[in-house]
């Protein structure tokens, strides 16, 4: 289930009247967000969102965000219901709400700050009858769901209707709590699967003494709604110094926000939809083979989070590498695929050269990250680095790529372990790290070696 804020957008239960001539009223009023304190709107009564005795991630972050504001915390406590957003955020008794889903209607959304997925939970014990929706037990399995969220159209489609055990989707929060129960019904027996909001699930499902587990569900190649959503700050219509402010913010403390994420055990997703850190159920299924060559380098599924960099490779953030940059004391390299003109290409067609946004500065060399390479590629590599570190096999080079890619993790590898630089460093970011710093990027095309 996910956060009741968010309920118009996931559900259709009817919040959207009015919003928009509220926004056109609202902007008139100017930025009357409070200079004093950061003031949120909350659920007194909801983890792993939020409570009173500020346990939640949302009272964390918003912690963490007062901080760099250099304010103290003040929240206004309203139970997330129908009614929420009227009697908090409107009512200006508070100028943030943590947690909405991206592009809900009723506030001004900031961008996103994570991005997760319902997800399935059954019995550990139970993995191969009821660790998925394809198993041939699903048919008669006792399905937890709450009503009007995603899963439950999902369910409709597979005709499951008559398994489901319905949870209120609308509930006064200091009274029930249906999707913690939905958990709780797993671990007793009296369900044998949930589909619920990822970010409670597993919440729970961690604190079970009856050992669970949870697979992420996916609406690919389906109809119906989404699965997945991405996860905002929402803020008054009109107000868009404060969004601007909350928006840098973001950027900034993006890896803080992960770290107490992870503490919650939130699934996390990457831009493709993966999940970042697998729990170690889903991790140990992973054939290490199919991804891996013999001699250690990456050579599948390329897009996917990294644990950690290269043995004798540094990494580097931001900031650190954009200062090494502004010196001149590091040669920065994209290694992103690029598309080449195929060799029996009719040469008298059309062929555009492909171009990159990039770090300013870097050097593009295409296709040399990955886990194996044609000699023709890797020739090309060797000849590139020599040409712009001057032959030095003492100047820092920094690799990169996008965020979770294993081609820059391959390519530094390479340079470290078989072509005898000392100074290698990696750059996990990558371009998106980059442009989230708010940091301009500059077109290239490919680095040709005379």
């Amino acid at each position: 289930m996910l956060r009741r804020s968010a309920l118009a957008l996931l559900a259709g239960i009817g919040l959207l009247a009015g919003g928009s001539a509220w926004a056109a009223r609202d902007a008139s009023r100017g930025e009357l967000r409070s200079q004093s304190a950061f003031r949120v709107c909350a659920d007194p009564d909801n983890l792993p969102f939020s409570n009173k005795k500020g346990e939640g991630f949302e009272n964390r972050i918003a912690e963490l965000f007062a901080g760099e504001l250099g304010l103290p915390v003040e929240y206004t406590w309203h139970p997330q219901t129908l009614g929420f957003i009227r009697n908090t955020l409107r009512a200006y008794k508070c100028d943030v709400v943590m947690g909405v889903s991206a592009n809900y209607e009723l506030v001004q959304n900031t961008r996103s700050y994570y991005r997760s997925v319902y997800v399935l939970v059954y019995r550990a014990a139970d993995r191969a009858r009821f660790g998925s929706l394809d198993s041939p037990l699903v048919s008669v399995a006792r399905i937890g769901v709450v009503a009007n969220t995603p899963p439950a159209a999902l369910l409709r489609r597979r005709g499951l209707i008559t398994n489901l055990r319905s949870y209120d989707l609308v509930v006064d929060t200091r009274i029930e709590h249906p999707a913690r129960l939905a958990v709780e019904d797993v671990a007793a027996g009296r369900t044998d699967m949930a589909l619920l909001w990822g970010p409670i699930a597993a919440y729970w499902a961690a604190r079970s003494e009856v050992p669970l587990e949870w697979v992420p569900l996916s609406s690919r190649g389906q109809a119906g709604p989404p699965m997945a959503f991405r996860i905002s700050m929402g803020v008054r219509f009109g107000e868009t110094e404060w969004r601007d402010t909350l928006n840098r913010m973001i950027r900034k403390l993006r890896p803080e926000i992960e770290s107490i994420l992870r503490e919650y055990h939130v699934p996390l997703l990457d831009q493709r939809g993966r999940l970042k850190y697998p729990p170690p159920w889903l991790a140990a299924s992973t054939d290490r083979s199919e991804l891996f060559g013999a001699d250690g380098y990456r050579i599948a599924e390329y897009r996917a989070s990294i644990p950690s960099p290269p043995e004798n490779v540094e990494p580097v953030d931001t900031e650190t590498l954009r200062a090494l940059l502004d010196r001149g004391e590091v040669v920065a390299v994209d290694v992103l695929p690029a598309a080449r003109k195929p060799a029996e290409r009719d040469p008298d067609k059309l062929w555009i050269e492909p171009r990159r946004r990039t770090l300013p500065g870097a050097v593009w060399l295409p296709n040399v990250g990955r886990g194996v390479l044609p000699p023709e590629t890797r020739a090309y590599f060797v000849r590139a680095l020599r040409k712009i570190t001057g032959g030095d096999l003492g100047r820092p080079v920094a690799f990169f790529c996008k965020r979770d890619c294993w081609m820059s993790w391959n390519a530094a590898r390479r340079a470290r372990r078989e072509l005898g630089y000392r100074r290698v460093l990696w750059y996990p970011d990558g371009t998106d790290g980059w442009q989230e710093a708010g940091l301009p990027l500059a077109e290239v095309r490919p680095f040709e070696v005379e």
